[in-house]
C-alpha cells in the first residue's frame, strides 16, 4: 500500500550487491537476493538482501497438529465469551504469544483468539506461512522483531503482520514480572491478505482525505538488525493446521537492507478518527482494515449523532450477511448491558441483534462515548471452539428478553 525502505540496497534490482572487502582488502563476495512477495508475483513484495543463503534448512524435528478443535459447529445462538478467562488447552507455564494463543472462533477464511503471554519468545523464531496476522494489544507493550526491521508497541496498536514473515514478540516486562492482566491480545489470522479499506484509497492507492486515518499514522519498521551468524536456529512454521519446527543454518535475521510494499506495519486505534453525522451511522464507517472474506472496524471515543431527535445507540439490524465479532476493550460500552474489558460477543448471521433493552432509552440525550472496541465482520458463519465454549457464559442469548 506504501514503498518504504531500512538498510542498503543495489541502485538497480536483480544486479550483483556486493560485500565489502575484509582487513586484507579481499572480495567479500555477493549479498543473496530474496524476493518476498504474496499472491504469486502478482501482490504486493519486497526485495530483501542476505548476508548469508536464505534456504538453508539442516533439521526437521517435529510437526505438531494445531487446528482448532470445533465444539460448535453451525451456530445460531448469541454468544458472550469471557475472553480473559481463556486459557491454553495445554498450559506451557510461563507462556509466551504463540504457546498462550487460544482459538476461539474460527472458519475457512480466518482464527480469531486471544493471548495473555507471560514472557518474550526467546529461543527460536515464528512465522505463519498459511496467513496474515493481525494483533490488537489490548494490554503491555514491546517490540514486534522481525527480519525486516523493529516496531514498537503498546495499548491500542494493532500490528499487521503479513504471512512469511518472520518475527518474534518481546514484551518490556521480563518474565518474573508478567501476569495475565500485564499482557492481553487479540490475535486474527487471515487467509486472504489484509488491506485498509478500498474506498478509502484512490486508483493509485492513496489514503483520501475523507479517510479515517492516514499514511502519517502507519508506523513502519525501524532499527533494521542484520545478524551474520551461523549455527542452529530453530524456526517454527504454521502450514496447514500444524506447526512445523526446523533448525536453520544461519540467523534469520542477516537482512543487510530491503525495499517494497510488503512489510509489517503498525496502526494504533487511537489514532482512529471517528465519522460523525446527525443520525446514526452505520459500521462501515468505522471500518479499519478489510480482506476478501471479512472486515475489520474500529469504534472509539466521538460526539454522538446532533440531530435534535437523534437515538445515539445504534438500531436493530437483521444480521443476514454475517456473523459479528466484538472484542470490547475499554470504555462504556452505551449499546450492551454487563460487557466488561476482555469480553467477547459473537451475534451470528440469520437473526436479528441489536442494543441491549434499556440501551436506546439511556443513549437519548447523551452527547459522547469513550469506548474502545474492535469488531470482526465475517461474511462466513464462524464455528466455536472447545476453549471457547468453556468461556461462554451460556445465558447471552437471552439478555434481550425486557
Amino acid at each position: 500500500m506504501f514503498y518504504h525502505t531500512l538498510g542498503r540496497i543495489p541502485p538497480k534490482r536483480h544486479t550483483q550487491f556486493e560485500k565489502p572487502t575484509n582487513a586484507l582488502g579481499e572480495a567479500g563476495g555477493l549479498y543473496y537476493e530474496q524476493l518476498f512477495g504474496t499472491i504469486g508475483f502478482d501482490g504486493m513484495s519486497s526485495l530483501l538482501y542476505h548476508v548469508h543463503r536464505p534456504t538453508q534448512v539442516k533439521a526437521l524435528l517435529d510437526s505438531v497438529d494445531v487446528t482448532p478443535k470445533v465444539a460448535v459447529n453451525k451456530n445460531m445462538l448469541a454468544r458472550k465469551l469471557l475472553g480473559f478467562q481463556a486459557t491454553p488447552t495445554e498450559p506451557a507455564g510461563r507462556a509466551d504469544y504463540l504457546t498462550s494463543r487460544v482459538p476461539l472462533l474460527f472458519n475457512n477464511d480466518l482464527i480469531v483468539g486471544v493471548a495473555a503471554p507471560h514472557q518474550s519468545m526467546t529461543g527460536y523464531f515464528y512465522k505463519n506461512a498459511d496467513s496474515d496476522e493481525l494483533l490488537f494489544v489490548h494490554r503491555g507493550s514491546g517490540r514486534l522483531r522481525t527480519l525486516l526491521g523493529n516496531i514498537p508497541f503498546g495499548y491500542g496498536d494493532y500490528l499487521v503482520i503479513p504471512r512469511g514473515m518472520i518475527y518474534q514478540i518481546e514484551f518490556d516486562r521480563p518474565a518474573s514480572g508478567m501476569t495475565d492482566e500485564e499482557c492481553r491480545l487479540l490475535y486474527v489470522e487471515s487467509h486472504s491478505p489484509i488491506y485498509t479499506p478500498k474506498r478509502y484509497r484512490n486508483h493509485f492507492g492513496q489514503l483520501l482525505e475523507h479517510s479515517p486515518f492516514c499514511e502519517r499514522d502507519i508506523r513502519r519498521p525501524q532499527d533494521l538488525e542484520t545478524h551474520d551468524e551461523t549455527g542452529d536456529f530453530v524456526m517454527k512454521i504454521k502450514k496447514q493446521g500444524f506447526l512445523h519446527t526446523l533448525v536453520y543454518a544461519t540467523h534469520p535475521f542477516d537482512v543487510v537492507g530491503w525495499d517494497g510494499y510488503n512489510f509489517p506495519y503498525a496502526f494504533n486505534i487511537q489514532n482512529f478518527e471517528p465519522i460523525t453525522g446527525r443520525v446514526h451511522q452505520p459500521p462501515p464507517v468505522h471500518q479499519t482494515f478489510q480482506t476478501e472474506t471479512f472486515v475489520v472496524c474500529s469504534f472509539c471515543p466521538r460526539l454522538y449523532d446532533y440531530h435534535p431527535k437523534a437515538i445515539p445507540a445504534p438500531y436493530n439490524h437483521s444480521n443476514i450477511d454475517s456473523d459479528e465479532v466484538i472484542y470490547y476493550v475499554d470504555g462504556d460500552f452505551m449499546s450492551r448491558n454487563d460487557i466488561a474489558p476482555g469480553h467477547i460477543t459473537l451475534h451470528p448471521g440469520g437473526i436479528p441483534h441489536g442494543p441491549a433493552p434499556g440501551a436506546m432509552e439511556r443513549s437519548i440525550g447523551k452527547t459522547s462515548t469513550e469506548e474502545y472496541a474492535v469488531m470482526v465482520d465475517t461474511f462466513r458463519p464462524l464455528q466455536l471452539t472447545e476453549q471457547a465454549m468453556a468461556v461462554d457464559d451460556g445465558v447471552y442469548w437471552k439478555s434481550w428478553l425486557a
